[in-house]
């Protein structure tokens, strides 16, 4: 089992992140990260790579297109022990990304404050979704967290293996699919809601 060397962190729920992400840090994992989380993590004394330094490409479009890149996508979803997949990672210069911590915009939270329909469409998270699913069908090696209660054993099992061990990937990669499953469901009964 290969050691987790990154982690790419981008929460909008920060409980306890600057903790864990410390703790992170203390056993020598990178950390790259988006944003107001960045912001957080730097604020909180820890070494943040972000992400437009990871890609070479800023952050677009009021901060639609950020994690959106095959740098990002490259590191979470090739196959670490297929020579082919590890060949392109290498001719690419794409560096792994080992473990995803990342939850979702709040929309439910916003919707029921009785927003208009442009302020619900931004609130749909695209890029949270798309990494954390990235990382859940990658849970054979990427380890992903969607929920703080999770990080004490994620950091248990990091300091006594040097990684999560495969049982609770695949535990956390249901979670994964079970939040991005009720998540999309929430967006589909709020459209369903509107007329335009």
């Amino acid at each position: 089992m290969d050691k987790i060397e990154r982690a790419l962190i981008s929460v909008t729920d920060k409980t306890g992140i600057v903790d864990f992400a410390k703790e992170l840090e203390n056993l020598g994992i990178e950390i790259i990260s988006t944003g107001g989380t960045a912001k957080v993590l730097r604020d909180g004394g820890i070494k943040v790579i972000e992400i437009s330094d990871l890609t070479g490409f800023p952050e677009i479009l009021e901060g639609r297109v950020k994690t959106l890149h095959p740098k990002v996508h490259g590191g979470i979803l090739f196959k670490r022990d297929k020579e082919d997949h590890l060949t392109t990672v290498r001719e690419h210069n794409i560096k792994s990304i080992d473990l995803i911590v990342v939850n979702l915009y709040a929309f439910e939270k916003v919707v029921k404050k009785g927003v208009d329909l442009d302020t619900a469409i931004e609130n749909i998270d695209i890029g949270g979704p798309t990494l954390i699913r990235a990382g859940a069908k990658n849970f054979k090696y990427v380890t992903v967290v969607v929920y703080p209660e999770d990080y004490p054993r994620v950091l248990e099992e990091i300091k006594k293996y040097g990684n999560t061990t495969l049982k609770t990937r695949l535990e956390l990669a249901r979670k994964v699919f079970k939040l991005t499953s009720d998540y999309d469901q929430m967006i589909f009964n709020y459209l369903s809601s509107v007329t335009v």
